[in-house]
């Protein structure tokens, strides 16, 4: 037997990554340590830079002048009252117990308010730091929930920490969690929606399949014509609750809850084809109305519930308007504070549908991806400039556009169930906006859709990096890419955070930051 030559070009050792990951892998406690650790650090950074000088400024800004009123009122009175003219500056300044009895005509559901509303009961009204804390607390939950559906999704920690960790760091997020709107709630509903959704898709296919694997074991000759309708679905039902959260928050979560459904009937009618069902169209309609059933009603009651303080006193906007003109006939039987509640809604979608009112910072939905106006949430001028500025890390924001048309063509080659959903969400938090070109938008809507985006970015940097089976020369070359995008993106988050958070600047380094003049 004769000794084997030696190579003649020596061979090339793995990337630093790679034979860290090696190492990983290959223990068990360094998984589990890593797995309990990469979570949270990512988390309690993402706290930090939403709390540190949350209270900052001491100002109601922006749209902070309707909601953080409505949520107190509406937290004393179960529904939001009006407030007397000039009541911004009695409020900051401690006067909190100024508001009306009377109903205050708002448009959008009372979840998001009943939240807001929690921190100011336990921090004080007259705390802007209690204004802001429950939207800071669901902006950090928001961060540890995208680290979990990416590690859901890909069951990678390093995948799932980068996603995270970009979500972490992004200004877009950093500010919609330090200011008491609505957004941020409306986006972890819509996040953890989807987090249950990936949930059931493991849950009830593997169930599905074994279940019609079982059917054709009886009689292996026979083919199976109709698959089972599963009902245990409970991962289906929690999507449900969560859309309806959403929705109570703001109706926008309805264009999520009809996407969740298409996705689930359409996943669910591949896997029946996958599985041999030869009526697997017919079949996934059965399949399809039980999900409905799953879905929607919860969805509807978790709405409705939110509007239990409405409902239960008198004094709410248009809550005795069913009294004047009551419904006759087969709809006679329904309460008649809930016809109150149905008109109410009529007036509020008129509203919303109608709105077009000029905004300095009004952005269409096709200026978004483009990143033309993103909103002034506050600025002011003394010695130095305070600045809160909604505009994402532009260069997380920009790459996660083009990672997502990247997607597109991933998806079509692969028709792989992650990039389906991922695209999904994007979808629904995205092109519903362009069917109202003339109506008053924001570009800080998009928080909705960041997530997703993030999503799309840290899959496209995936494949950047390369495959496992790459060669080392390919590996090495991507993951080079990979770090050194990453680094250039904490480095820009490090420059902006400044002006994201209300830190006293020179004019001349705010000016920095307004790369377009429509950015200004």
């Amino acid at each position: 037997m004769t000794d084997t030559a030696p190579p003649l070009v020596p061979t090339e050792p793995p990337s630093h990554y790679d034979r860290w990951a090696a190492r990983v892998y290959a223990s068990t406690r360094l998984q589990h340590r890593l797995n309990i650790l990469a979570p949270l650090v990512i988390t309690l950074l993402a706290g930090f830079l939403r709390f540190f000088r949350l209270d900052q400024p001491h100002s109601l800004v922006f749209d902070e002048t309707y909601y953080v009123k409505d949520a107190w009122s509406q937290w004393l009175l179960g529904y939001p009252a009006n407030w007397p003219e000039g009541a911004d500056d009695l409020f900051t300044s401690g006067s909190t117990d100024i508001f009306l009895s009377t109903g205050s005509y708002v448009v959008h559901p009372p979840l998001g308010k009943w939240l807001i509303g929690a921190g100011m009961w336990l921090f004080g009204p007259d705390s802007s730091f209690g204004w802001r804390f429950s939207v800071a607390l669901f902006g950090t939950a928001t961060v540890l929930l995208v680290y979990l559906v990416a590690r859901s999704l890909t069951r990678s920690t390093v995948f799932a920490s980068i996603a995270g960790t970009l979500m972490a760091i992004d200004g877009l997020a950093i500010v919609m969690s330090r200011t008491a709107l609505l957004d941020t709630f409306l986006t972890f509903f819509i996040l953890l929606t989807f987090w249950f959704l990936i949930l059931d898709h493991r849950w009830h296919h593997s169930r599905l399949a074994a279940r019609i694997a079982a059917r054709e074991g009886v009689v292996p000759t026979r083919p199976v014509l109709w698959g089972p309708v599963l009902w245990n679905r409970p991962w289906l039902l929690a999507a449900g609750a969560a859309a309806g959260a959403a929705t109570a928050v703001k109706w926008s979560g309805l264009y999520v809850i009809a996407g969740v459904g298409i996705y689930v009937v359409v996943s669910d009618a591949l896997a029946r084809r996958r599985a041999g069902v030869e009526f697997w169209p017919m079949d996934a309609a059965r399949q399809g109305v039980a999900s409905f059933l799953l879905l929607v009603p919860v969805a509807v009651i978790v709405y409705i519930s939110t509007w239990t303080g409405w409902l239960a006193t008198s004094g709410g906007y248009d809550r005795s308007s069913a009294a004047d003109a009551p419904a006759t006939g087969f709809w006679s039987w329904v309460p008649e504070s809930l016809q109150s509640l149905w008109k109410y809604h009529e007036s509020m979608y008129a509203f919303h549908v109608g709105l077009s009112t000029p905004h300095s910072y009004a952005s269409p939905a096709w200026q978004w991806p483009l990143l033309v106006r993103p909103t002034s949430m506050y600025w002011n001028q003394d010695d130095s400039v305070q600045a809160v500025s909604s505009i994402p890390n532009p260069l997380i924001w920009w790459a996660s556009i083009a990672a997502a048309v990247f997607l597109i063509y991933r998806f079509v080659i692969t028709r792989d169930w992650r990039l389906a959903l991922v695209l999904t969400g994007i979808a629904v938090t995205y092109v519903p906006w362009l069917l109202y070109p003339e109506r008053t938008i924001f570009q800080f809507y998009t928080i909705a859709m960041l997530p997703f985006l993030v999503l799309a970015l840290t899959f496209a940097l995936r494949e950047i990096a390369g495959p496992r089976h790459a060669p080392v020369h390919r590996r090495k070359s991507g993951q080079r890419v990979v770090i050194v995008f990453l680094l250039v993106v904490v480095a820009l988050s490090a420059f902006w955070y400044p002006v994201w958070t209300a830190f006293p600047v020179p004019y001349d380094f705010w000016r920095l930051h307004n790369w377009l003049p429509t950015w200004i």
